[in-house]
């Protein structure tokens, strides 16, 4: 009897320390996994957010001066309009009463003729000018997204603008010629201010 007391007191003892071996090597895996979260919840917190922030656009020391020869032009374009206008509706008026415009043939000559090739001559210049520096500055400024609808606006119609004053120079000649031509003449010359002029205005008020 004792004997057999002392073969299960061995055999549990035995057991014990077996379940006790198990148990330990069962949570070995569960402290390394835990290990391993805790390392990955470290790196997760380490990596920086997405602010979503654009990067920053640089633009040369020559935008700004070709931004500020495009501006003194523009405010110098609408009083330029005002002074052709005037001057080619007092050429008009001179031709319907009977004053030469080109002198030619001894007649009298139009004192607003000299004048009104002289601004057509300077809007030319202004219009070559503004082009140049707003389509180099666009191009420049094509990475950057504030105020792009509003320039891409402006530069179309400026364009069409161009191809007017160059459409209604193309009608002076006939505009010395006769009224029907001087008439053709003065509709092209308004369609293209009026239209410059929307355009001009539109970049003033306009504001991003």
């Amino acid at each position: 009897m004792r004997r057999f007391a002392f073969l299960l007191a061995i055999s549990s003892s035995s057991a014990i320390s077996l379940a006790a071996q198990q148990l330990a090597t069962s949570t070995t895996p569960l402290r390394e996994c835990g290990a391993c979260v805790a390392s990955l919840a470290v790196g997760l917190h380490q990596t920086p957010p997405d602010t979503g922030r654009l990067r920053a656009i640089e633009y040369s020391d020559a935008y700004a001066v070709r931004l500020k020869i495009h501006r003194i032009a523009s405010y110098a374009e609408l009083p330029l309009f005002a002074a052709e206008y005037l001057l080619g509706e007092k050429l008009l008026r001179d031709q319907r009463n009977g004053v030469n415009q080109g002198g030619e043939d001894g007649g009298n000559r139009s004192s607003a003729r000299g004048a009104h090739s002289a601004v057509a001559a300077g809007l030319g210049v202004l219009f070559t000018v503004n082009t140049v520096t707003g389509g180099w500055n666009l191009y420049e400024s094509r990475k950057d997204p504030s105020g792009r609808t509003r320039k891409w606006i402006h530069t179309i119609a400026m364009l069409a603008a161009d191809a007017g004053f160059l459409w209604t120079a193309a009608a002076a000649e006939g505009a010395r010629e006769s009224d029907a031509g001087a008439r053709t003449h003065r509709t092209r010359a308004i369609a293209s201010i009026s239209l410059a002029t929307a355009s001009t205005v539109m970049m003033w008020l306009w504001k991003d």
